[in-house]
């Protein structure tokens, strides 16, 4: 089922560049439904389904954004760099994991506590360098012996469970949701054309493994699926994100203010009409921030037509994201759905 599906991937970690327990995991799920299962220098993981000469590409990122050890100061208090676009109140006074050379080691994030600050400067906007990391060690000695170095990727402890209503929260939903939309539809899929299904690397840090695969690949086009995000709570007006959870995928039409990306028109009749005549719910969204994979994979090549499809998720880049699990459900529907045709 999706969700345990989903709660297996958004438990396991994998920050930018350190994918391979999440290549492991998918692989697992996918192995006996594709006819090839390749991974690439950068460690994109790519699955292929055989077909007819139409090459369609999905891609979906397996990186969550986390830390890294940067400097051990002389008693054992850790200092980090961030990996993806972190807002510091979201990872302030989080418990973290630190993957070591000798296992998982558990740590809090931490700062100078509100009752000793002055107040000036409970006013003033949180900064990376006034957090550090504690693991109850008393040296720098304490914690080399954990096995935990200048390198050591970092990610956040949190659980997948269940809210109300079919919601979901957790981490990682960027883009662990995106993954498994794709082992879903590799399971159901019926297509006549050949399917590369990919599992980019480093999207995260600047749509990295998206760029050297869609090269590689040269597909006739491409679906990238991703979240986005709704403006239907509390602090964000209905006209800056006017998309809602639990009304279907969305269809990105702009993301970025078209400095990300212009989806092809063709690709985006193709999955209007396709949800149309399914009757699978479905939004549309014209948005002002935040890129997906297809960003740069249609700037490959020539060009390659494009585009993302999005499930709606508050609270994105935070320890805490709210998907609908139903939203996921007609997403993968939709998917299966398109992939019967061509643009």
């Amino acid at each position: 089922m999706v969700l345990e599906l989903l709660k297996r991937l958004s438990d396991a970690h994998g920050v930018s560049g350190y994918e391979q327990n999440i290549v492991e995991m998918i692989k697992g799920e996918i192995a006996p439904y594709v006819d090839e299962l390749s991974t690439d220098s950068m460690g994109n993981l790519i699955a292929v389904k055989r077909g007819g000469d139409f090459k369609v590409m999905l891609a979906a990122h397996m990186d969550e954004i986390g830390c890294m050890v940067q400097y051990i100061d002389d008693k054992g208090f850790i200092r980090f760099i961030t990996l993806g676009g972190w807002f510091m109140p979201a990872l302030y006074a989080q418990r973290v994991i630190l993957h070591g050379k000798k296992g998982q080691i558990i740590g809090v994030l931490g700062g100078k506590p509100p009752h000793m600050m002055k107040d000036e400067d409970r006013k003033k906007e949180l900064k990376q360098e006034e957090l550090f990391i504690d693991i109850g060690a008393s040296s720098a000695e304490d914690v080399a012996n954990l096995g935990i170095e200048i390198g050591t990727p970092i990610t956040i402890d949190r659980e997948l469970k269940e809210l109300a209503g079919g919601r979901l929260t957790g981490k990682a939903f960027d883009n662990r949701v995106g993954c498994a939309m794709l082992i879903e539809t590799l399971k159901k899929l019926d297509s006549p054309h050949t399917i590369y299904a990919v599992f980019t690397v480093q999207e995260e840090v600047g749509l990295k493994g998206a760029k050297t695969s869609a090269y590689a690949i040269n597909p006739d086009c491409a679906i990238a699926t991703d979240v986005t995000i709704p403006g239907d709570h509390p602090g964000i007006d209905k006209k800056d994100a006017s998309i809602e959870m639990g009304k279907g995928p969305v269809i990105i039409i702009v993301s970025a203010s078209g400095r990300g990306l212009i989806s092809d028109p063709k690709m985006v009749a193709w999955l209007r009409s396709t949800a149309e005549d399914a009757g699978i719910p479905h939004q549309i969204e014209v948005g002002t921030g935040g890129n997906t994979d297809a960003t740069i994979i249609h700037l490959e090549q020539g060009g390659i037509p494009s585009i993302p499809l999005s499930i709606p998720a508050r609270y994105i880049h935070s320890p805490v994201e709210v998907v609908d699990l139903n939203d996921i459900k007609e997403g993968i529907r939709l998917l299966c759905e398109a992939l019967k045709t061509r643009p």
